[in-house]
């Protein structure tokens, strides 16, 4: 079997305003441009960035990045990260402010504070520590004022979660290690988590789980909530509701098409297309328990999809299959969140109407 090609590595938004951050304050100090930098990382590794512009003068510097995000598939991946550095009178004090295309925190939730700049404690952890090495000297006399902007941002925030926790106008300067993991479950996990927090700091104790944009579409039809309470769970319905549990959320509506639901009544947590491939057999299972004959019964099992399944199921009338996937995945999800949270389940067809619910109303 073919060796399967290792993942590229990229790095952060935070990763990248640090390297602008640096090159610029050592442009200054060389008086010369900059072409690479090498940054720390939170867990005290380094990493070499490439600059992509430098422009200096004896007191301020604009440089930029390119966010490279590896082979994560990431809005942000190519935008431009532009930092302005100059220098204040407020002596050994480093200063971080947002510009164009920063987006700014309007819901609480996020640990950071309201009407200011979406730039995380970690990315402006790093800048003051990257600063510092280098701006001791500096720093006796003067102050730092660095600037971030990101001429896309404006553009790139609504393709992200930002719109939906309350942070307008832009994307967030983010990242914990600096360094962007491919395929990244935990940035994913640490979305849905942000995404609750708002929810519960705002007030709100019932939230909608949904497997994707879809689902929630048709979800916001029949659940009148604001848009903080729904969570686009994607693939990772055990750890969403599990985090229900922990955060004490009142209530969860778990609502999806037959492809997702499928795998979760079949007991997956994680449902992602790659990982788990819909049981067929479970499927046929569920049939004979709705009383299918068997030729439907070998239908189900020789079908291609779910959503086949789905279709094979309504052109043979059969009823009460769809009833037993949701009470299925009622189940599995009650258990995940270790019986906590009181759950209701909603099963869409492909136009929004609803083929089944647990518990019934």
């Amino acid at each position: 079997m073919a060796e399967e090609k290792k993942l590229r590595t990229g790095y952060t938004t935070g990763s990248s305003a640090t390297a602008a951050s640096k090159a610029s304050l050592l442009a200054i100090i060389n008086q010369k441009e900059i072409k690479e930098i090498e940054i720390t990382l939170p867990k005290r590794t380094t990493i070499q960035i490439p600059v992509n512009n430098c422009n200096f003068d004896e007191n301020k510097a604009k440089c930029s990045v390119i966010k490279d995000g590896g082979d994560d598939p990431d809005v942000t991946h190519g935008a431009e990260i532009i930092v302005e550095l100059s220098f204040t009178e407020n002596k050994n004090d480093i200063e971080i402010d947002g510009g164009e295309g920063v987006g700014i925190v309007t819901k609480p939730g996020l640990g950071l504070e309201i009407n200011k700049p979406a730039i995380n404690p970690v990315p402006k952890k790093m800048i003051t520590e990257n600063l510092r090495e280098i701006g001791s000297e500096i720093l006796k006399e003067k102050g730092i004022r660095v600037v971030i902007s990101v001429p896309k941002g404006r553009e790139l925030g609504p393709k992200t979660d930002n719109p939906r926790i309350g942070i307008k106008n832009g994307i967030s300067i983010l990242g914990t290690s600096g360094i962007v993991i491919p395929f990244s479950t935990a940035s994913y996990a640490a979305s849905i988590r942000q995404n609750l927090d708002v929810s519960i700091a705002m007030g709100n104790d019932t939230v909608v789980l949904t497997t994707g944009g879809r689902s929630e579409d048709f979800a916001k039809k029949i659940v009148e909530l604001p848009e903080h309470c729904f969570v686009q769970m994607g693939d990772f319905s055990g750890y969403t509701i599990q985090q229900c549990g922990k955060k004490n959320i009142k209530k969860a509506f778990v609502v999806g098409f037959i492809g997702k639901l499928a795998k979760m009544a079949a007991g997956v947590k994680q449902t992602h297309v790659k990982g788990s491939k819909v049981d067929m057999n479970f499927l046929a299972e569920i049939a004979k328990k709705a009383n299918a004959n068997d030729k439907v019964i070998e239908a189900i099992k020789k079908a291609n999809t779910a959503r086949h399944v789905s279709e094979i199921i309504q052109e043979n009338k059969i009823t009460g299959f769809f009833d037993l996937i949701c009470s299925e995945v009622y189940r599995h999800m009650r258990n995940h969140s270790e019986k906590k949270v009181p759950i209701d389940v909603i099963l869409f067809d492909f136009e929004g109407n609803i083929l089944a619910r647990e518990p019934k109303e």
